[in-house]
């Protein structure tokens, strides 16, 4: 994987750059800050002549352009005896993520530096409190010519603490190509938007928050499925969703899903076994009216309906009337 330094669009707006800096300046500063000898913590080895070489520049112009740098515009520092030189304000863009990775990574770093002052003097510019009480630690008030009688027995310790370097180197390595922030940089990148700076900043932070890289990439994997507008977004309310469900996990995630699919089978087995309902079968009216016989109204009915009391007051009469011519 490549390794890269970010260099913000600020820069342009900066009023120091903008009325202090000449173009040749500005081309000078941006060299420092993304040259192939940077390192993670804004301190590096790097010769006169190197950069000379790189810039197209002789040795001369190069060493003047160190002297501005350093005596006019006050934002490096650069040690002409172990040829380390220093870029202030380095942390406060670079360093502003911590996590273990990253911390590691400096650690290992530090270590190299021979001239400890300059690490005083770009860690009073570093805001993330973890990442600074790291550079506190190497804080040194010996002289270069202290650090040279140390030298030896610096020396004997390297060969004692060699598979711990070793272990370090590995570390610091994983952390520019395959660790968890590299992971979603490059998820992200191949898949949503190229990642500017403030994007790879805020999937850093989002890293920091729900810890599991697996589980942020389930959500960005969903945004892209479900083609959102800001996928980024889009999984941040995802990954608050999984959360109010107590899923702060791949694993618990991945349990949640199988136990879905359970019962969307159990349900889908319950339907197949369960009995038809009955139907109501409509008897038409021509099966009532078969035999040819028209219905009868029901007005008629009720005309023909006999009047049973009337029938019996009549052959009543009629029954008083014999009885009478028979007397």
């Amino acid at each position: 994987m490549a390794k890269y330094r970010y260099v913000y669009t600020t820069f342009w707006n900066d009023p120091r750059v903008v009325e202090e800096m000449t173009a040749e300046d500005k081309y000078f500063f941006l060299y420092l800050l993304t040259n192939e000898s940077t390192t993670q913590i804004g301190i590096y080895q790097i010769t006169k002549k190197q950069i000379a070489f790189d810039m197209g520049y002789s040795m001369e112009s190069a060493g003047a352009l160190i002297q501005r740098f350093r005596d006019h515009h006050k934002i490096i520092k650069y040690n002409d005896e172990t040829r380390e030189i220093a870029i202030k304000n380095w942390g406060k863009y670079n360093l502003n993520r911590g996590g273990k990775p990253i911390l590691d990574c400096v650690k290992s770093e530090l270590k190299e530096v021979k001239d400890t002052s300059l690490i005083q003097w770009v860690g009073e510019g570093i805001s993330n409190d973890s990442v600074r009480i790291v550079y506190e630690s190497y804080y040194d008030t010996s002289t270069i010519r202290g650090q040279k009688e140390k030298q030896t027995e610096k020396e004997k310790q390297k060969e004692n603490k060699k598979e711990k370097q070793t272990t370090d180197s590995e570390v610091c390595q994983s952390v520019s190509s395959s660790s968890d922030y590299a992971k979603l940089i490059e998820f992200t990148n191949h898949n949503i938007t190229p990642v500017l700076p403030t994007i790879a900043e805020h999937l850093g932070y989002i890293l920091d928050d729900y810890k599991d890289v697996d589980l942020i990439l389930a959500a960005l994997q969903n945004a892209v499925f479900n083609n959102a507008r800001n996928k980024i977004k889009y999984a941040e309310g995802t990954l608050i969703n999984w959360r109010k469900e107590m899923i702060t996990t791949y694993q618990q995630l991945q349990a949640k899903e199988e136990r879905e699919k359970n019962n969307k089978r159990q349900q889908s087995n319950q339907s197949s076994y369960q009995k038809p309902k009955g139907r109501t079968e409509v008897v038409p009216e021509w099966f009532n009216n078969r035999n040819g016989e028209e219905p009868t109204p029901a007005a008629e009915i009720s005309n023909n309906t006999i009047d049973f009391e009337a029938e019996r007051q009549k052959v009543l009469e009629m029954l008083g009337k014999k009885e009478s011519v028979e007397a």
